[in-house]
């Protein structure tokens, strides 16, 4: 038999955890924990925990002995579900009738909370001839949403009016920054918490710190060549470079600039249009970007009415010819 001594980890307002290391015969071949939660004894394996991640309190547990008990003074029942989603990489079923908020905050606790997102957003869960509203998101104003985008961590971002809301990953929380713009068009998230944000009628393209209160950490504008403002038609971007289409003020000029994602320096410009004479068709701007990954192509697509009826072009903008300087277009 192996001797031991137990470890304690107590739980507390700023959650710093208080853990002595098991001093344990090294000639156990056992790999069974046993873990002490409020009062109620849990046993799992030490590759079980070790899947909750190197930063983790579970990893920590398996590290300190493969015997146990472990005592942590938290809920035994929240505890429960979140040791299934490490067995399982789902949440159990029973995990609908506790508050989610509830599980979020045990999820910081043993720091797993990007499992507990991963789970909730799994794509074999969602069914595209099954939808439904779940849930209405509320909005600090009357203003409509114009604009919406997420970001990887699952946090999303809603422009409305002059104004954008910001929701965690559990759309639960939230937030409002008030904005240079009277109304916002184009919003892309580029970060966690950085987002590019332009308007049709307010020149150049701003990015944004949400968690400084929107403060403008830079702004993105296109020279043309009558050297008026440049206004945002679309934002696209890519894991390397952030697409930006702009159409002078005076409308009579439009083009896509290229820039690297991370400095936001300008890499290149691409389907540069300019109108000659009454030829209002000749200059379309790009209001919609898409980067296609798997082609390596950016789709640009626009439309302007006018008399005739409504005309639209679609373009494909290679990826090897815009990085030499060249463009590869085509007309749908």
């Amino acid at each position: 038999m192996p001797t031991f001594t137990t470890t304690t980890i107590m739980s507390s307002q700023s959650n710093n955890l208080n853990i002595h290391r098991l001093k344990i015969n090294p000639n156990t071949q056992s790999n069974i924990v046993t873990i002490n939660v409020g009062g109620q004894i849990f046993q799992t394996t030490d590759q079980t925990l070790t899947l909750a991640g190197p930063k983790s309190l579970f990893s920590q547990l398996s590290e300190f002995s493969p015997l146990g008990p472990h005592f942590i003074d938290r809920d035994p029942d929240l505890f429960s579900i979140l040791l299934s989603l490490l067995r399982t990489g789902n949440l159990p079923s029973k995990a609908k009738s506790y508050d989610l908020q509830d599980l979020i905050e045990e999820s910081k606790f043993y720091r797993i909370e990007s499992l507990l997102v991963d789970s909730l957003s799994n794509p074999s869960q969602f069914d595209p001839f099954n939808l439904q509203k779940t849930l209405t998101l509320p909005l600090n104003s009357r203003d409509t949403a114009s604009a919406i985008t997420a970001t990887p961590h699952g946090a999303l971002h809603v422009s409305h009016g002059s104004k954008i809301t910001s929701f965690d990953w559990s759309l639960q929380n939230k937030s409002t920054t008030l904005t240079q713009f009277s109304a916002i068009d184009s919003m892309l998230a580029i970060s966690p918490i950085l987002v590019a944000v332009g308007a049709t009628d307010f020149s150049g393209l701003q990015i944004l710190d949400l968690e400084k209160k929107g403060l403008v950490l830079e702004t993105l504008n296109w020279e043309n060549v009558t050297k008026s403002g440049s206004t945002v038609q679309a934002i696209g971007s890519s894991d390397d470079f952030l697409f930006t289409s702009f159409e002078s003020s005076r409308r009579n000029s439009n083009s896509i600039l290229v820039y690297d994602l991370k400095t936001l320096s300008p890499v290149t410009e691409i389907a540069h249009y300019e109108i000659f004479g009454a030829d209002l068709d000749s200059a379309i701007p790009a209001t919609k970007l898409k980067w296609v990954e798997s082609y390596n192509v950016l789709m640009a697509s626009g439309s302007h009415s006018g008399p005739s009826g409504v005309l639209g072009e679609c373009e494909v903008l290679g990826y090897k010819e815009w990085v030499c300087g060249l463009g590869v277009q085509g007309k749908g």
